[in-house]
């Protein structure tokens, strides 16, 4: 199957360095997530693979051959602000981008049925862009990318103004289009979204890629942290946990017998030992591996060129979901 490759694409408005040697591919059948401040160069690098805009230099291939208008006509894209035509019926919009695809009158029209329908839209193909709600417009601008049946899916911001029956939707159509064998790349800041839809994700900062990989690998911490919490007198917690070797721990704000261990390495049975030491104090209630989330990922990475960014620890507290605390 093919692969969508970013080359080392570097492009310049003036002094503005928008991009800096961004390399990184999406695989067929995965879903890529690009995730950046406003201004990382996102939404630059979509442009550059769609041709509106030209890089500076670097390139985009696809298979193995830089992308041509030929091979454009296979891209679907959903540019972050809305490409329709307001005063245009939602069929008939879908039937003519279906066309300009090379796709025939029936098939335009079947395609645009199914889309529309499968993206629960179906009602208002008779309907005007423009009555339509914002969330009922981003469905169309989905279909829109979806009609003509692309090998390669590029999204900007596609969960922008959805409600959570339409982003389950809009999350199940990408895994089926993935699952088809496309590659999807798409850019948000919903980045628990981001977490729990896809396969890879690349965090970019100030036009070029700063870490990249799946979510459990950029989650893996050099120093393993674990959270305990022991049924016994907190300052007997706290002293042990100050005592063990080759160890550093903090207390958990809110939870009186809770401290957080961070390890100097991952040496096999580690945590072992750290349990068997905990249960010599009590019964142990929680014991779980403290690791960051993308968005503590996200915040190390977009505040490091500050040089105060602290590292991606994650945060144990009270209320946080399981999810972002233990594996």
């Amino acid at each position: 199957m093919s692969t969508l490759v970013i080359d080392h694409l570097n492009k310049s408005y003036g002094s503005l360095r928008a991009l800096r040697d961004m390399t990184f591919d999406v695989r067929a059948g995965e879903i890529f997530g690009f995730v950046g401040s406003n201004g990382a160069g996102k939404t630059t690098t979509m442009r550059i693979m769609l041709g509106v805009l030209a890089a500076d230099s670097g390139q985009v291939r696809w298979d193995g051959v830089a992308l041509d208008l030929e091979t454009r006509r296979r891209v679907g894209y959903m540019p972050e602000e809305r490409g329709l035509y307001p005063k245009m019926k939602v069929g008939e919009q879908l039937a003519y981008l279906a066309r300009l695809h090379g796709m025939s009158p029936a098939e335009a029209t079947a395609a645009t049925e199914y889309w529309t329908d499968r993206l629960g839209v179906g009602a208002r193909r008779g309907d005007n862009v423009e009555k339509l709600s914002l969330g009922n417009q981003q469905r169309v601008q989905l279909a829109a990318a979806l009609v003509h049946s692309p090998d390669i899916l590029v999204l900007d911001e596609p969960f922008s103004g959805l409600d959570p029956v339409a982003v389950d939707v809009m999350s199940a159509v990408l895994r089926e289009r993935a699952d088809a064998g496309v590659p999807v790349i798409f850019s948000s800041h919903q980045l628990d979204l981001v977490e729990r839809l896809c396969d890879r994700v690349g965090i970019v900062r100030a036009g070029q890629m700063e870490a990249l990989g799946t979510i459990e690998e950029l989650r893996t911490t050099d120093r393993p942290r674990w959270l305990l919490d022991v049924a016994a007198d907190p300052a007997a917690v706290r002293a042990w946990a100050a005592a063990l070797p080759e160890a550093t721990a903090s207390a958990v704000p809110g939870r009186p017998g809770a401290v957080v261990v961070e390890l100097a390495d991952d040496a096999a049975g580690t945590e072992q030992r750290l349990l068997a030491g905990a249960l010599e104090l009590g019964a142990v209630r929680e014991f779980a591996p403290v690791r960051p989330t993308l968005t503590d990922l996200f915040r190390h990475v977009v505040s490091a060129a500050d040089g105060d960014a602290p590292p991606p620890d994650g945060d144990p507290r009270p209320g946080r979901a399981r999810a972002e605390v233990a594996a």
